[in-house]
């Protein structure tokens, strides 16, 4: 069997996804500064390298985790159901501070790309970048952007958020829990949402509902603004 036939292989790109994250969450023990999903993905980029595989390939075992997310998303319910007295009493200030963070988040990158340069198309792009996927993609077709390129973009902020988002929060002086999972959730959607599970329930919390409440937020302002693009 060839080195395509067995990467390629869903039983072997699942074994090797699952044993590279497993190595990495061994490796941020020990050294706290080091990304577990970024250290996660070395060994996997590297593989495909040296081995000469398409990214496709090797993703046919890929999908079956991605399938994955979808019940992880609805489980993070359960902590917003047990932490639902704490979620009220702060409601009108997550609010405030969901509304503001996505209207930042989406003015901060449009102003970027535009300052770059960038043509109209990849600015558009760029706006829904703190959303999760699904409505971040809605978003850019709505805007006239690239699809492919938002997703990139979801992406590193999702990966950027998971691995530093927490340490910048604090060495800003935010250390309570609320507001750690209002920004993170605000700011780096599903990935940054999943890296506070194992901090604080709380912070998971807030920030699956801040995500949620991001998402929908987005999408109000999107179409607002698509409606004057036209």
């Amino acid at each position: 069997m060839s080195a395509v036939q067995w990467i390629g292989n869903p039983v072997f790109s699942v074994a090797f996804t699952i044993a590279s994250y497993a190595a990495a969450l061994k490796l941020h023990q020990r050294s706290r500064w080091v990304p577990p999903i970024v250290a996660a993905c070395i060994p996997i980029v590297a593989l495909l390298l040296l081995a000469r595989v398409p990214y496709a390939v090797y993703n046919r075992g890929g999908n079956l985790l991605t399938w994955w997310l979808g019940p992880a998303t609805v489980a993070l319910g359960m902590p917003m159901y047990r932490h639902g007295i704490a979620l009220r009493a702060s409601l009108p200030r997550l609010v405030l501070i969901v509304m503001s963070g996505s209207v930042v988040g989406m003015t901060t990158a449009g102003l970027t790309a535009w300052a770059l340069g960038a043509p109209r198309a990849v600015v558009m792009s760029a706006v829904p970048k703190s959303v999760t996927t699904p409505i971040a993609i809605e978003v850019s077709r709505e805007l006239g952007g690239i699809p492919p390129i938002t997703i990139a973009m979801v992406i590193m902020a999702g990966v950027l958020g998971a691995s530093f988002g927490t340490a910048l929060l604090r060495l800003v002086g935010v250390r309570e829990d609320r507001a750690i999972g209002a920004a993170m959730g605000t700011a780096s959607h599903g990935i940054g949402t999943a890296s506070l599970v194992r901090r604080s329930e709380l912070q998971a919390t807030v920030s699956s509902w801040a995500m949620a409440a991001a998402g929908v937020f987005t999408s109000l302002v999107a179409a607002i603004l698509a409606l004057f693009l036209r």
